[in-house]
């Protein structure tokens, strides 16, 4: 077996899945399944925050566009520093493997850390290979049973085991609960439909969950290590939003079609339109921070008077500029989501560890790289999903948001 190549040191936000207190007797007809999550950092390094979010979006959109294959991608970018990840205590074949939940890829995979996939007795069926803009993995294909808590037990998943993993440190793989169609091309050879089920697809086939959805809460840490959230199988949990959950379809504009993308229909900040046309972008968990498109990201910054701070990468502003700082509003389908002047801001508590000054005020939003009218114009990341629960509805093909008791939250 290759040597892994782990370039990455991570921010890590860990979804620890513990046994529920009470019984679950889990069928079609059962309650959504809910795991909590907790929030744990530990980086190390000096590549930007910002330069990992933005390669891996250039990874997502060529990937859609279909300018590599997963047999000769580009090469990742030479990062040695943080990113910032969900990562859930899985079991492979009652393997213990720490994998990050991504919404932005669909495979599902163990290996890229110490702790190796023990393939005794096992028959390889093909090979895997996905590029992550900021990372890669080549790794052998098995079927086998995995376990997401006690009682969410889905059989027959299939799963890759890697040869060679580079851009990962701290986590053994990757979960990947995106749409289906990203496992496109990804196996060889090939399955008959040419699609991999994901593991949201195989546990609602196999009647443990009742909806084929998945959905979010996470809530602002204050330290290092907050147990801060909760993954939820198989639907929603009212008791974490305090507002009505509403949907919106996955937007049918390439490439932000093929993730979980969705139609903005305007951003506005003090009044002011920063985005009067429809953009499309997506919703990612893999990413950081919220990138708006270079048009709007520029109306941004000469509407909040930020300067670019060299060492971070992200836009700073004073105490006073922080107290006239109004919300900024995202437009999706017919409800406003309004992200105050606390859920702009990076956690101040947290600003050495992105190489930060300790008393400053970073701005979590930035420049996608891309203009208006692209097709993959912007990416909401974990940042905005602390303020906002949020649903990826794969059998309706649809997303949806609602406010939680953080939305207008002040611990930043």
């Amino acid at each position: 077996m290759l040597a892994k190549l782990r370039l990455l040191s991570a921010v890590v936000l860990t979804l620890t899945i513990h046994p529920l207190t009470n019984a679950l007797v889990i069928d079609r007809d059962a309650a959504p399944i809910a795991f909590p999550v907790v929030k744990r950092v530990n980086m190390t390094g000096t590549t930007k925050l910002v330069e990992v979010d933005q390669a891996r979006a250039r990874a997502l959109r060529e990937r859609a566009q279909g300018k590599w294959d997963h047999h000769h991608p580009p090469p990742p970018v030479h990062v040695t520093n943080q990113v910032v990840t969900y990562v859930a205590q899985v079991e492979v074949d009652k393997q213990p493997f720490a994998l990050i939940v991504d919404t932005g890829s669909s495979n599902t995979w163990v290996g890229a850390g110490l702790q190796q996939y023990n393939d005794t007795g096992k028959t390889s069926e093909g090979c895997v290979s996905v590029s992550y803009g900021s990372g890669y993995i080549f790794g052998a294909v098995y079927n086998g049973t995995v376990t997401l808590g006690r009682r969410l037990a889905i059989q027959k998943q299939t799963f890759g085991s890697a040869y060679f993993a580079i851009g990962f440190n701290d986590v053994d793989g990757i979960l990947g609960i995106g749409p289906t169609d990203l496992t496109e091309g990804t196996i060889d050879p090939a399955p008959p439909s040419g699609l991999t089920p994901t593991v949201t697809d195989n546990a609602y086939t196999q009647r443990l969950i009742r909806h084929k959805e998945v959905c979010m809460f996470y809530a602002p840490a204050k330290s290092q290590s907050d147990p801060n959230g909760e993954l939820t199988f198989g639907g929603s949990n009212p008791d974490k939003c305090t507002g009505s959950l509403n949907y919106v379809p996955i937007t049918t504009v390439s490439p932000a079609s093929s993730f979980v993308g969705i139609d903005l229909k305007k951003i506005t900040f003090n009044g002011d339109v920063l985005s009067s046309a429809v953009t499309s972008g997506i919703v990612d968990t893999g990413t950081t921070l919220i990138y708006l498109p270079t048009d709007t990201f520029s109306a941004y910054q000469n509407a909040t008077n930020a300067t670019l701070d060299d060492n971070t990468g992200l836009l700073k502003i004073t105490k006073e500029q922080y107290d006239e700082l109004p919300p900024l509003n995202f437009h999706i389908g017919e409800t406003t989501y309004g992200l105050t002047p606390n859920g702009q801001i990076w956690p101040r508590a947290l600003n050495t560890l992105i190489g930060g000054e300790a008393d400053a005020i970073y701005l979590v939003v930035g420049d996608s790289g891309a203009v208006s009218g692209s097709g993959l114009d912007f990416i909401i990341g974990y940042t905005f999903l602390e303020r906002f629960y949020h649903c990826y509805d794969s059998q309706n093909n649809q997303a949806g948001f609602a406010t939680t008791p953080y939305t207008h939250a002040t611990t930043n």
